[in-house]
């Protein structure tokens, strides 16, 4: 089954209406005491989170977004319901994450989103929706139909900067890996090599805005080392901002180049080969070739 773009639009309405009202709910919550719970997940304590607000938004996504899966026959794989596989049969899946950042969110701190996607069975996104429930900013992507950000149709603004300003990396918890003093050099070098003035490292959202702040910043990157361990995210963490990089034209790949794969069979995680977000071509290139070199 192949969907048309007049379906792609009116599912992408869906998606935005389900994130609106899950936004709604989460913001309900906010600077609340909530109970936090423990799950099995990554090697990260932010994959190990779960709230009341987590399931609560889930459920309302669920119930908005269960008449699409019936009229067009599509898969739901969401973060805090098991796995069904379905993803794999199905022509399409709705990818979704109920609130991405849950660790911000109980630290009362901003940096948590709603993020749903439809992604084909090949592992490529085509619908992408975001919603931050703290400055209820609203990103949405349809793929050949162009990014919308709170209405409008909405582009990233590729400037020319002369010097350049820092380069920032977009990452919550990279500082504290054993590995950053020494990558942290070699990404200086890059930056400045590349015409960046320095380097500094932003820890603060979860990987939904993390990838997109690197669109509103443009000077920023985002990415995730391949890892022998689970972990490194998972698909709906990356799956509605690869769809909005993806039709913005900036870069959403694996740390080799390689398209996403948002629909691996043998996982849900990501850590097999890593991810990159950025608007610049060079840079993600360059720094492609630097990880491949330090790893």
């Amino acid at each position: 089954m192949q969907l048309s773009p007049v379906e792609l639009k009116e599912l992408a309405d869906c998606a935005v209406a389900a994130a609106i009202e899950a936004g709604k709910i989460i913001e309900s919550y906010a600077n609340k005491n909530v109970v936090v719970e423990q799950k099995s997940g990554g090697d990260s304590i932010a994959s190990q989170v779960v709230t009341e607000v987590d399931i609560k938004s889930e459920t309302v996504i669920i119930k908005a977004l269960q008449p699409s899966c019936e009229k067009y026959d599509l898969a739901l794989l969401t973060e805090e319901t098991e796995d069904d596989q379905a993803r794999l049969q199905k022509d399409y899946f709705w990818c979704v994450d109920p609130m991405d950042g849950t660790l911000s969110f109980t630290e009362s701190i901003s940096g948590y989103s709603v993020s749903i996607a439809l992604v084909a069975k090949s592992g490529e996104p085509f619908i992408g929706v975001v919603y931050d429930p703290v400055t209820h900013t609203l990103y949405s992507a349809v793929k050949g139909q162009g990014v919308v950000r709170n209405g409008k149709p909405w582009g990233f603004a590729r400037k020319t900067h002369d010097p350049k300003p820092l380069l920032q990396i977009c990452d919550r918890g990279m500082l504290q890996q054993d590995y950053y003093p020494a990558l942290k050099q070699a990404l200086t070098a890059m930056a400045i090599k590349q015409g960046y003035s320095g380097l500094e490292t932003r820890e603060s959202n979860g990987a939904v805005l993390n990838a997109c702040s690197v669109l509103e910043k443009e000077t920023a990157v985002y990415f995730k080392l391949p890892k022998a361990v689970q972990g490194g995210g998972s698909l709906w963490d990356f799956a509605a901002t690869a769809a909005i990089f993806n039709e913005s034209g900036a870069v959403a790949s694996d740390i080799y180049g390689e398209p996403l794969e948002l629909n691996r069979a043998d996982s849900t995680y990501m850590n097999h080969r890593g991810v990159l977000f950025s608007t610049d071509v060079s840079l993600a290139k360059n720094l492609k070739e630097l990880i491949i070199k330090e790893s």
